[in-house]
């Protein structure tokens, strides 16, 4: 090999790439070896020595710096590094890039300023859609060229983990051999073997396990082995008792032999009676004897028998007496044939026939349901077989030690600070790795002194009048914060706490005041009330603060020890206030002071803090005897002496490092050297300096710390570790320290390192259990030393023990943690959570029974009875006595010799259907996905989210910089495949967030339980994202079947037969008197009352812009009309289209056209910075209504002859354009003076029969719709609305809609002319430009009466909101309102209408003035809430019976309940009836169906258009919409089906004429619902859960493609907020709708389109979303 510096500077750059990839663990061994000679091969004609030389100098960094840099990319997580799982997961991912496997292909999300979606054709598209449960091939996975190759790695059948009945279940405990060859055996294809294990990893693995290796792997082995041989025993002796029951009860049955098997307690479960099959099941715990016939079948010709059980409980059951009566619970009973008529056999099979369900049980849709699919257990998954364990002892207490121990801590603290004050107590490095500070045990016992002295003598003021009390008392709780470069102050101050009698709390000292978790420690601080807080100078310094700007008297408040009465206060979130001392330069106690007398043992010592798992910090609370308990199990263990030296790097206040280098090293009088944390980051190979400079014996370390040592070989010099006797590893229970363990043990074993061979020392245990185990050596009362043991994941994950085979890839390999300490008691409870202990081969929780355990949480008696309070049961459900067990939070089984295997955390498990997965085991797996150029290796976060009653798995990861989102995208693909390869589960997102986002911990990990809380709230701001509901989300409820329709008639026939109300309602009876045409009321008002005024339009530039009399109104009409006939030349009867903005020469327009004899056809003018979008409906406009010429004011006709307007319609293609600026002066019809009013010729107003206008509008489904209105019916309409609202001359209103269709056309323009009142007209834009328009105008006419659309209240409530104050001082009163309609043609929004009555309640707005309305195409005004009538009535139905097309009423506040408002009062001439659309079957009261209404003022089809295309077949159409009939009920009347959903109701309110009010509910428009899974889905409701999903959702809008549910969603914040919305959609949609959503589309405010009137026009923003036009932020695509 090569000198490096002989080498070309290309060459060495390459070879240091390649040095830091293996490194980070970015590339194995084997392929740094392949790509290192291929480098190296050019040189290799260069001499041994220089090749030796560089391989030894590439083996480490080339620089201090690229160390440092390397280290900081790595820190946390190299603990879960194993090639083993590296190669496994290289091999599933070669199975997907080959073909092998199939998988789901994820489609890349498209982001707007990124690179745009590669879409796939549209084949792929409807294929993918249509099959979204079936695999596709993959083909963005690539494979490494030191993968594994040339085997298949296949998803493990679920069969190989359960033992077949006819193999030996021995070999089925141990071995999958058997399995295997049993599965081929009789499967019908047999899976290929796994590949064998590359060679190299074989060696690797062999030599590890020289040296005893054999025993090691072989414990867990031995262990099931022992327990199936008993298993076996116990089976056999049930066996041969059952013959002895068998043989006493009855002969042996004719043509049948009898079997017998040990069953469980059944006794609340079904009897199962099977074909040739034995029973077996078992999961009770209660032992009994049943006989079963072999041969017993129901269906077969044989003789039939029942089968009976009796349960025996607490020993094998008593033979029966041959003195005694037949005993029919234990006997199995041939059946005879019974000799019955055929008519009792006919009844008798008739009542055993199953019967149907209930209606509603069809419909059993609850959270129930959906709990229970989400614990289904695979029948197929293996299950425990061993024996109830017992509990397990470690060896006698104090069995091995003299009585020279101390008899107490305080007693060894004092001792050893009086005999032996000059020792060195311990010592701190400075960050040049050299001591900077050392302790003897006489100036610790000075300092404590002077803490208690200063804790219990020291006063502050209390009370605002200067009174003074103690700062502590004994009993008192005090915070010590110190930080881990202080430990020496953190000693002083601990067992000052503790010589003054105080309770010391030790939490982490906060960096800032934004560190994730700094509330929890508040808690926990708060919780013990804690008020005083001992600190160091420099750290109190350090802490942020803040001037206490409080005029009243608060205490405590600011620091008493550094600036005296400093009105500063340390500022941290969730924090008590407290009193800040600090434990420097203390004054001497008195003479006359003296300590207070030792506490009794069962006081508390101290509180060691502890985290739940949803991040909640709790206090452990240690007696005095539990930490002397503690001290000498510790001593005992690791063998302990006096003026040894110990070298300490994990953290010294909490768990391990407290245990050992703060309580057991005093109680020794033992030497601690203190490495701090920030050294270690610089220089990992200090401790094995200290080790070797100072002699050490025992090392207390991490995992970590031994990888980092290992990658540290330019600091290997002069290291010795021949005196270490122990090496703790203080998370040797976690199954991944295993490889570091190993590597560490392997590199310093040999010369000239020395390593004690049994120096690895792992232990078990938890804040609240104490030390559980430590492995020791030398002794032979506790068997073998260590063990090890080859797991399978899948077994694990059902809570069971199966060994694997040492080449298998999708293995866990575990070692022991130690023996059990001196005097404790350890057993395993159920992994629930409940007390039951478990089988000998099952893992749970380990529960621990000793005097060293904590007793309690403080202040929490509920967690405190469920953890320290544990009785275990044992077999019948007995307890096992009475002591009572602490829980450790980890989750193992006991191997042999007292052996502990821990394979998780309690905090680190995920419950996913079922199993169970330890997410420190999926971190090990997206470690192993290469390359791992895209995330940070210690970044990466693993937890599971509660979604639709089940947990899902969710993994967040940072993003390197210099990381693309496609390269991104394609890693997070073949890490949800490896996966699901491995741990075969699905992964519910993948997130990546930018370097340096994720929450972390004090020590520099990341924060778990903060970096959920900011996924669920949406603030995790995630650069890449990838959800896969689809994949992971298995207990949706099943889809609704439907059933064989019922006949219409049936329904209606049973409705009255029930006493059932026919769903039908009508409106008050309208007069039939003769009224004058609409020309003809301008005319005859004109001549009556010229001077009144009856239009005024307001702007938000002048109050007045425009009015209009109703002389001058005919005249601006008769100006138009002579337009349009003399200089147009236009014939009666032609279309003219009048494309005017909402104006009173509109009003003007369209009156022009009735006295030319023309129809008019209003269209809203185009935007003229819009011309592409809204020319288009516009051409189609005039095209479909056969407008002859168009009628515009100058700008609107000058903008569609314009050059901009001709790229998007050619300008030739319109009809004859009309400028209103042409009109003439004056104009008068000929032959005026003879005109009859009567006729239609002379005098321009057209007949009754005759079409009045045709109406155009374009419905939220984005279809044109249009129909036309006779004279008789604009009449009518306008005679309806003057009743129902009482307009008469005297009257004001306001309207302010758009006046171009429906209801809204008709009040701006037929209405005031028809009634002679006086309308206000406001034009939508100009509240849009001035939102505080409209509500200005009601206030300052003081009208009664308003017509507005939601979309102008929605801009009232949404701009006003923080105006009502300023309102209110400018005189904005709105008292006078009574009744303000939202017109609409839609649901009722309920919740719009409630915050607009509440935000505007502080200007005197009644509550009941907003009301609703409804209309359709087919009738402009079916419904509105009139003058006077009842109040409108409010229902809550059930969202998941609507879904089904059912009413179901429920209270208010139930859960799913929907609320609808009714939609008005039906309008006099209107009859409305509910109609079932499928069949046309009249429905009643209360059943959903689809809206019918028949009146006189309902509107006409487009008969001359029919033949236009897109209005499909005239008869048709007549047929099916206009000119409908209903198959039951009212079969004589013409009805209109309305195409909404909704129901009627009778309500108890009463009406004017005094009859019951029928309340009519519209639920939604049939062509928009979305049916999916066999229900129906309203676009509002699910809308309505998308707008609460996250604060940043705006409008929103949801429809379908191919099959996917679509939901494009407006981001109200800024663009690195718009992924929190698609986990928070996703979700939300999914536990509301029990729906998952397949695209997510993120677009910016103001991108969903509304229509006129407010509706959303989702059929529109669907084609632009097709088009690729919607501009979106992001785009997701789930899988």
């Amino acid at each position: 090999m090569n000198d490096p510096d002989t080498l070309p500077d290309e060459v060495r750059e390459k070879l240091a790439e390649l040095d830091l990839e293996l490194s980070e663990g970015d590339i194995t061994k084997k392929g740094y070896d392949k790509k290192r000679d291929a480098l190296l091969a050019p040189f290799k004609s260069l001499r041994a020595a220089n090749a030796l030389h560089a391989e030894q100098s590439s083996a480490s960094p080339n620089s201090r710096s690229n160390r440092r840099n390397q280290r900081r990319v790595t820190q946390d997580d190299d603990r879960y590094h194993s090639e083993i799982r590296v190669e496994a997961v290289h091999q599933a991912l070669a199975e997907y890039s080959d073909g092998r496997k199939l998988g789901p292909q994820p489609v890349k999300p498209h982001r707007r300023n990124g690179t745009s979606v590669s879409r796939s054709s549209s084949a792929q598209k409807s294929k993918r859609s249509n099959h979204s449960g079936r695999r596709m091939l993959s083909d963005s996975s690539s494979e490494d060229e030191d993968s594994v190759n040339g085997g298949t790695l296949g998803r493990k059948d679920s069969t190989l983990t359960r033992p077949p009945q006819t193999a030996p279940r021995t070999a089925s405990l141990v071995s999958n051999k058997n399995k295997k060859e049993t599965l081929a055996s009789t499967s019908d294809a047999a899976a290929a073997p796994p590949p064998p294990i590359s060679r190299n990893t074989a060696e690797r693995r062999a030599a590890a396990a020289s040296g005893g290796g054999t025993r090691k792997e072989r414990a867990v082995e031995d262990m099931l082995r022992l327990v199936q041989e008993n298993r076996d025993r116990h089976d056999q002796q049930q066996k041969d008792y059952g013959e002895y029951v068998q043989a006493r009860i009855r002969p042996k049955a004719p043509g049948g032999e009898v079997i017998r098997v040990a069953r469980q307690d059944y006794r609340n479960s079904k009897i199962i009676v099977t074909d040739g099959d034995a029973i077996r099941i078992s999961p009770h715990r209660e032992e009994i004897e049943t006989t079963i016939e072999e041969t017993t079948s129901l269906h077969n010709g044989h003789d039939d028998e029942a089968v009976y059980v009796n349960t025996t409980i607490g020993g094998a059951a008593r033979p029966p007496s041959p003195n005694e009566g037949q005993d029919y619970q234990n006997a199995v009973l041939p059946l005879k044939q019974a000799k019955v008529s055929s008519k009792i056999q006919n009844v008798v099979n008739a009542l055993q026939r199953p019967r149907s369900k209930p209606l509603q049980d069809y419909y059993n849709d609850d959270d129930a349901e959906l709990e229970a699919m989400a614990k289904i257990r695979d029948p197929d998954a293996p299950r425990p077989e061993g024996t109830i364990m017992n509990p397990v002892r470690g060896e006698a207490a104090h069995s091995n030690t003299n009585n020279t121990m101390p008899r107490s801590l305080d007693s060894a603290f004092h001792r050893f600070g009086t005999t032996a004050a000059k020792n060195i107590a311990a010592m701190v490095l400075d960050q040049s790795a050299k001591p900077s500070t050392q302790l003897t045990y006489g100036k610790l016992h000075s300092r404590a002194g002077k803490v208690a002295y200063m804790l219990l003598t020291k006063t502050v003021q209390v009370n605002k009048d200067g009174s003074k009390n103690v700062m502590c008392k004994p009993g008192d709780r005090v915070a010590l914060i110190y930080p881990n470069t202080q430990p020496l102050h953190f000693l002083a101050a601990f067992y000052g706490c503790l010589q003054a009698g105080v309770i010391p709390v030790p939490v982490e000292m906060p960096s800032s005041k934004r560190e994730a978790g700094i509330a929890q420690l508040g808690f926990l601080l708060g919780n013990c009330g804690v008020k005083v807080a001992l600190t160091s100078e420099s750290c109190y310094k350090g802490l942020p603060k803040k001037v206490n700007t409080s005029s009243t008297f608060s205490a405590p408040s600011g620091s008493n020890s550094l600036t005296g009465t400093s009105s500063e206060i340390v500022d941290f979130r969730g924090w008590p206030r407290l009193w800040w001392a600090v434990t420097e330069h203390m004054s001497k106690p008195s003479r006359d002071w003296t300590a207070p007398p030792r506490l009794a043992d069962e006081t508390i010592a101290y509180i060691e803090y502890t985290t739940g798992n949803d991040g909640t910090v709790k206090g452990c609370c240690v007696t005095r005897q539990a930490v002397f308990a503690h001290c000498r199990a510790l001593t005992t263990a690791m063998e302990y002496k006096e003026d040894e030296t110990m070298v300490c790097v994990v953290d010294f206040k909490r768990e391990v490092g407290l245990w050992h280098a703060i309580l057991a090293s005093i109680f020794n009088g033992m030497k601690v050297i203190f490495v701090p944390y920030s050294l270690m980051k610089m220089n990992p190979a200090t401790w094995m300096h200290m080790v070797s400079k100072y002699q050490a014996t025992t090392a207390l370390v991490k995992s970590r710390d031994l990888h980092w040592a290992l990658l540290a070989t330019r600091d290997h010099k002069d290291i010795s570790l021949a005196s270490l006797r122990t090496l703790l590893v203080a998370d040797g229970a976690n199954p991944w320290s295993l490889s570091s363990c190993d590597a560490f043990a392997a590199a310093f074993t040999p010369s000239p390192y020395s390593l004690r061979p049994d120096a690895m020392c792992p232990c078990a245990g938890s804040s609240e259990t104490g030390t559980i185990s430590i492995r020791r050596r030398g002794n032979a009362q506790l068997g073998s030393q260590s063990g090890r043991g080859i797991l399978s994941m899948s077994a694990l994950s059902h809570c069971v023990v199966r060994v694997d085979t040492e080449n298998s890839l999708t293995s866990l390999t575990l070692q022991d943690a130690g023996q059990i300490v001196a005097g404790a008691v350890v057993v395993v409870t159920a992994i629930d959570g409940s007390n039951r202990l478990c089988q000998a081969d099952e893992i749970g929780e380990i529960c621990v029974s000793a005097n060293s355990t904590a007793q309690l949480y403080w202040a929490l008696d509920g967690q405190t009875h469920h953890t320290f309070k544990v009785e275990p049961v044992g077999e019948y459900g007995k307890l096992i006595g009475a002591v009572r067990y602490v829980r450790s939070g980890l989750i193992g089984f006991m191997g042999p010799d007292g052996m502990v295997f821990v394979v998780a955390r309690r905090q680190s498990l995920l419950a996913v259907s079922g199993r169970y997965h330890s997410a420190d085991d999926i971190i090990a797996t997206v470690l192993a996905v290469e390359p791992m150029k895209f995330v940070y290796r210690g970044r990466i976060c693993v937890f599971s989210t509660s979604v639709l009653r089940d947990e899902r798995i969710v993994i967040v990861a940072e993003q390197k910089p210099n990381c693309s989102e496609e390269e991104a995208f394609d890693w997070i693909t073949r890490v949800l495949r490896a996966i699901d390869t491995i741990h075969q589960v699905g992964i519910y997102c993948c997130a990546l967030v930018p370097a340096n986002h994720l929450p972390k911990t004090p020590l520099g990990g990341v924060h778990v339980s903060e970096t959920k809380q900011r996924f669920e709230n949406g603030d995790l701001h995630p650069s890449t994202l990838l959800m896969c509901p689809h994949n992971c989300v298995l207990n949706l409820p099943k889809p609704r079947e439907r059933q064989a329709d019922v006949g219409p008639a049936a329904m209606f026939v049973g409705n009255i037969v029930q006493g059932v109300r026919i769903a039908v309602a009508k409106g008050r009876n309208i007069d039939d008197e003769p009224s004058l045409p609409l020309l003809e009321c301008l005319r005859s008002r004109a001549q009556s009352s010229p001077d009144h005024r009856i239009l005024t339009l307001v702007t938000s530039k002048n109050a007045e812009q425009d009015t209009a009399t109703c002389s001058t109104l005919l005249k601006r009409a008769e100006r138009i009309a002579g337009l349009l006939t003399d200089r147009a030349r236009l014939s009666r009867g032609d279309h003219v289209a009048l494309i005017f903005p909402p104006s009173i020469d509109l009003v003007a327009a369209f009156f022009g056209c009735l006295s030319a004899g023309l129809v008019p056809v209003c269209i809203k003018p185009p935007v003229a910075s819009d011309l592409n979008t809204t020319l288009g409906p516009i051409r189609m406009m005039v095209d479909m209504s056969k407008a002859v010429a168009i009628l515009a004011p100058q700008n609107v006709s000058k903008l569609l002859k314009s050059k901009e307007a001709a790229h998007s319609i050619d300008s030739n293609a319109w009809p004859m354009i009309l400028d209103l600026e042409d009109a003439p002066s004056s104009w008068r019809r000929k032959n005026n003076n003879n005109c009859d009013t009567t006729t239609s010729g002379s005098s321009g107003a057209a007949s009754k029969e005759e079409i009045c206008y045709l109406d155009f509008s374009i419905n939220s489904s984005g279809q044109l719709q249009g129909s036309s209105m006779s004279e008789a019916s604009a009449i009518t309409v306008c005679k309806s609305i003057k009743v129902s609202s009482e307009l008469y001359p005297s009257r004001h209103v306001v309207v302010c809609a758009p006046p171009y269709s429906g209801i809204s056309l008709v009040l701006w323009c037929l209405s005031s002319v028809y009634s002679g009142h006086h309308t206000t007209l406001i034009p939508p834009m100009e509240v849009e430009q001035q939102p505080s328009l409209f509500l200005t105008t009601l206030s300052n006419l003081k009208v009664r009466d308003a017509f507005t659309t939601y979309s102008t209240i929605n801009t009232c409530v949404t701009q006003l909101a923080t105006s009502v104050e300023n309102l209110r001082e400018r005189g904005c009163n709105l008292s006078m309102l009574r009744s303000c309609v939202a017109i609409a043609e839609e649901r009722p929004r309920i919740a719009l209408m409630s915050s607009f009555c509440k935000l505007f309640a502080p200007l005197a707005l009644n509550n009941r003035a907003i009301s609703t309305s409804f209309s359709s195409r087919v009738n402009a005004a079916i419904c509105m809430q009139g003058a006077s009538g009842p109040e409108p009535s409010t229902v809550y139905v059930d969202a998941r019976a609507l879904r089904n097309d059912r009413i179901s009423l429920v209270g208010k506040g139930a859960p799913h309940s929907v609320a609808l408002i009714e939609s008005g009062k039906l309008l006099p001439g209107v009859k409305i009836a509910i109609a079932n659309p499928e069949t046309r079957g009249q429905c009643a009261d209360s059943h959903l169906g689809e809206i019918w209404v028949a009146s006189i003022h309902n509107a006409s089809p487009l008969n001359r258009l029919a033949s236009v295309t897109g209005f499909g077949d005239e008869g048709t159409m007549n047929t099916d919409v206009y000119n409908a009939r209903l198959t039951t009920g009212d079969t004589k009347t013409r009805w209109a089906r309305t195409g909404y959903l909704g129901f009627l109701r009778q309500t108890q309110s009463i009406t004017e004429h005094g009859e019951l009010h029928d309340a009519v509910f519209v639920v939604g428009a049939l062509n928009e619902s979305l049916v999916l899974r066999g229900m129906r889905y309203h676009p509002f409701d699910v809308e309505s859960t998308v707008s609460k999903a996250h604060r940043f959702v705006g409008n929103s809008a949801v429809f379908t493609w191919n099959h996917l549910v679509v939901i494009a969603a407006e981001c109200t914040g800024s663009e690195s907020d718009a992924l929190d919305l698609v986990p928070a959609i996703t979700s939300a949609v999914l536990e509301e709708h029990h729906l998952i959503v397949g695209v997510v589309v993120v677009v910016d405010p103001g991108s969903i389109r509304h229509g006129p009137g407010g509706e959303k026009l989702r059929s529109t923003i669907r084609s632009l979303f097709l088009e690729e036009k919607l501009n979106p932020i992001y785009v997701a695509y789930h899988m």
